[in-house]
């Protein structure tokens, strides 16, 4: 990522989507630029207007936390979009700029978590990174996204199931939602993490592979994905409406887990429990397989 140009992108689209009536502006007759004028956030802000101007053209890396949170104040920046403006600086800075590479992941997640996600048996719980990459998931988790796990080639991934399959457009019937948050969580890791190269590689695949990808990832949006409810139709158990949350874990710094619980006593917990079930008769009948196998082998 250019931070730059991702600076200068991401503040612009920021400015536009302001009017002045929002911010206590009078209108006036001969305004020719969409939302503010630089010179209005850089009075809003307190800072002179050839700094901000500065800052908007992507030279952040020597802007101080106040100096930030006032421009995020004046352009009336969300939590999320506040701390994206702040890793963009970071990473701009001497700190971020003298770190190019990621400190190296291990290769495999504490057993414990393995253990910790296997005894969740009424939800689907899956662990993702930043990229989006589904890395451990209990056994509901499994058939819950049994079309996503069975894309070839790579680690299965929510944005590649979701812009990539059409299993993933067919499972996830707020599509649109789906896929504004999954583009938002990936610009979000790429101020995050700047020099990681798999998340490069995934953002140059899919925008090169789906045009509504590129269009979500231009207007530079950005959330932090904690609860909410989604919906879903799944291919084995049908229609479900699940609450989810989101954990970041401790223990290793950079992953969430998600936990989508369908409500007490409704048609989608009853279906939750049919799939449990199915899950378990595939992971017994997937053990007896390969018993025989080892049997014949010996």
């Amino acid at each position: 990522m250019d931070n730059r140009a991702e600076v200068r992108e991401f503040l612009t689209t920021r400015r536009e989507r302001v009017t002045p009536e929002r911010v206590g502006l009078p209108e006036g007759s001969n305004r020719r630029v969409k939302g503010l004028r630089r010179s209005e956030v850089a009075a809003l802000a307190g800072v002179s207007v050839e700094y901000y101007t500065r800052i908007e053209r992507g030279a952040i890396g020597g802007a101080s936390p106040e100096v930030l949170d006032a421009i995020a104040r004046a352009l009336l920046l969300d939590h999320a979009e506040q701390a994206y403006l702040l890793d963009l600086a970071h990473a701009a800075g001497p700190v971020g700029r003298a770190v190019r590479t990621r400190r190296p992941r291990p290769s495999s997640l504490h057993r414990t978590l393995q253990w910790t996600l296997d005894s969740v048996t009424g939800s689907a719980a899956i662990v993702r990174n930043g990229r989006m990459d589904m890395l451990a998931a209990n056994s509901v988790g499994r058939a819950f996204y049994r079309d996503a796990y069975d894309m070839p080639g790579t680690t299965p991934n929510f944005a590649r199931f979701i812009f990539l399959d059409q299993r993933g457009v067919d499972f996830h019937l707020d599509w649109e939602r789906a896929a504004d948050t999954a583009v938002q969580i990936l610009r979000a890791e790429g101020a995050r993490n700047p020099y990681d190269k798999e998340h490069h590689e995934l953002i140059g695949e899919l925008s090169c592979r789906s045009v509504e990808f590129r269009r979500r990832w231009a207007a530079h949006n950005v959330t932090r994905h904690g609860t909410g409810v989604k919906y879903f139709r799944h291919p084995v158990v049908g229609d479900l409406t699940v609450a989810f949350e989101s954990l970041e874990l401790a223990s290793e710094p950079g992953l969430t887990l998600t936990l989508y619980t369908p409500e007490p006593g409704s048609p989608s917990e009853e279906r939750m429990r049919l799939l449990a079930s199915w899950a378990a008769s595939e992971d017994a009948g997937a053990g007896r397989h390969d018993s025989e196998a080892e049997a014949t082998n010996a």
